[in-house]
Parts: C-alpha cells; structure tokens; sequence
C-alpha cells in the first residue's frame, strides 16, 4: 500500500462502493431525502408513459435523480457547516442558504419538465 493510504485504480472499487452505501443510508435518514426519494420511485413508472421517446422518458427520470442527488449534496453541506459548530455565523447561513436553493431550483427544473411532458401527454 502506498505511504498515503490511499487505494489507487481498480482495488479502490469495492471500498469506494461501500463508501457510496455508506452515504446513500445516511440520506435516507433524512426526512428530505427520504421524502423525494419515494415521490422519485412512486413517479418512476410514470415517466415509461409520459415519455413518447426513450430520450424523453430518460429525461423524465434524470430530473428525478438530480433532485436527489442535489439533496443529497446539500445534506453533505449542512453536515460539514454543523460538524465546524452549531453556533450563528454568516458564512455558515451563506453556505446552507446556497444548498437550500440548489435543491429548490432542482425541483423546480424537476416540476417544469415534468408538467410539460404531461401537457403534452393529454394533448395528444
């Protein structure tokens, strides 16, 4: 192993897995995360018959999974900011604010491709 203790290419994998259950378990006991990620499986079939193309319904699914993702990133943000202290500082509210409305714009993003699929759904 090398001096840094860091696992390079392929013997990497495994442990970089566990890493990535690891995360997504710790999102999954946030009531956000949680949340979006059962609208997220509940909308999953929905996409197969809104979407008219393979293109369309795969769109329909990656805003889904971007949702989640950005939560996700931002439950990391609040993680670090509230491991530094729980006490008021600007920079911290600067940080989380940041997160918040990544995540708000991603449902945003979410809700408007989903609507226009929809409207085209029933208009056709």
């Amino acid at each position: 192993m090398r001096s840094d203790h860091k696992l390079r290419g392929w013997s990497r994998i495994w442990p970089a897995f566990k890493n990535t259950l690891a995360g997504i378990q710790a999102g999954w006991a946030e009531p956000a995360f949680h949340m979006e990620a059962q609208l997220a499986a509940f909308m999953c079939p929905f996409a197969f018959v809104l979407g008219k193309t393979w293109l369309e319904t795969g769109f329909l699914l990656a805003t889904l999974v971007l949702v989640l993702i950005v939560e996700l990133l931002n439950t990391g943000i609040e993680s670090a900011i509230d491991r530094v202290g729980y006490e008021w500082n600007t920079l911290s509210k600067r940080a989380k604010d940041l997160g918040s409305a990544a995540v708000f714009l991603s449902l945003l993003l979410c809700a408007g491709v989903w609507l226009s699929a929809g409207i085209a759904y029933w208009q056709a």
